[in-house]
C-alpha cells in the first residue's frame, strides 16, 4: 500500500527524462511505480515492474497490480518511447509499428486500464512528446508521426475523461539524457543559452501532476530552450 501518499506510475522510467520524472516525484512526497522493458528501474522508486507497454496484456497485468497493491493512481506519466531512425525506403512495416506501438498505441492502453483508478483519485494523465512533432529531420517518419499523434491523442483525452482526469502533454526539444560532454556551440545555438536537462523536464511534469495547475488540460507545453521560436538562415 502507499500509504495514503499520492501514487504515480511512470512508463520508461529507467533512464533518461523517465528516470528524472520519478526522483522528481518522490522528492516531492509521490509513492512511485516506474514501468520499463529494462530489468532495472531508478533506487528511489518504490516498486518497479518489467513490461512492455506496447502489449495489451502487459499493460493490463502492469494496472492490476496497481490496483491490487497502491489501490489507487493519482498520475499516469506516460514518456516511453524508442526512435528507429532509417531512410524511408528502408524501415519495414514491423519496424513503423514498433515504433508507434510503444510511443503512440502505449498511452491509448494505459489510459484505458487506468481510467477507474485515475477517475477515482481525481488524477492526471501526462504525455511526453516531442518538439518533433512539429518539425522533423531525415528519415524519422515514425518517430514524428507517433509524436504528432500523441497530441492529438493528449487533447483528445482530456475532453473524454474531464473533469475527473486532467491530460496535458510536454514536448521537450534536446535533453541531454546522457551526461554528454557538449560543446559551447551546442549550448550557445539555444537561445535559452544551454541545452537541457532531464531536471527540466521532470519540474514541469511535477506542476502538471499536481494541484497547482487544476485549471490546465488538453494542452502542450514546449520545453526546448527556445529552438522551435528561432529562425535558422543558411550563409
Amino acid at each position: 500500500m502507499a500509504e495514503g501518499k499520492r501514487v504515480a506510475l511512470v512508463t520508461g522510467g529507467s533512464k533518461g527524462i523517465g528516470q528524472g520524472i520519478a526522483r522528481r516525484l518522490v522528492a516531492d512526497g509521490w509513492h512511485v511505480v516506474t514501468a520499463d522493458t529494462e530489468p532495472k528501474g531508478p533506487a528511489e522508486a518504490a516498486r518497479h515492474v518489467q513490461a512492455d507497454i506496447s502489449d495489451e496484456a502487459a499493460v493490463r497485468r502492469l494496472i492490476e497490480g496497481i490496483a491490487r497493491q497502491e489501490a489507487r493512481l493519482d498520475g499516469l506519466v506516460c514518456n516511453a518511447g524508442i526512435m528507429i531512425r532509417k531512410p524511408l525506403r528502408d524501415l519495414t512495416l514491423e519496424e513503423w509499428s514498433r515504433v508507434i506501438g510503444t510511443n503512440l498505441t502505449s498511452t491509448y492502453l494505459l489510459a484505458r486500464a487506468s481510467e477507474d483508478l485515475l477517475r477515482k483519485a481525481k488524477g492526471a494523465i501526462l504525455t511526453i512528446a516531442s518538439t518533433r512533432a512539429h518539425q522533423s529531420e531525415p528519415d524519422t517518419e515514425s518517430y514524428s508521426a507517433s509524436k504528432g499523434g500523441l497530441l492529438a491523442l493528449t487533447h483528445a483525452l482530456a475532453i473524454s475523461l474531464g473533469p475527473d482526469v486532467r491530460v496535458n502533454a510536454i514536448s521537450p526539444g534536446w535533453i541531454n539524457v546522457r551526461d554528454e560532454a557538449l560543446s559551447e556551440e551546442d549550448h550557445a545555438q539555444h537561445p535559452a543559452g544551454r541545452v537541457g536537462r532531464p531536471e527540466d523536464i521532470a519540474a514541469l511534469a511535477a506542476w502538471l501532476l499536481g494541484p497547482e495547475s487544476g485549471f490546465v488540460t488538453g494542452a502542450e507545453f514546449i520545453s526546448d530552450g527556445g529552438m522551435t521560436r528561432k529562425m535558422i538562415y543558411s550563409d
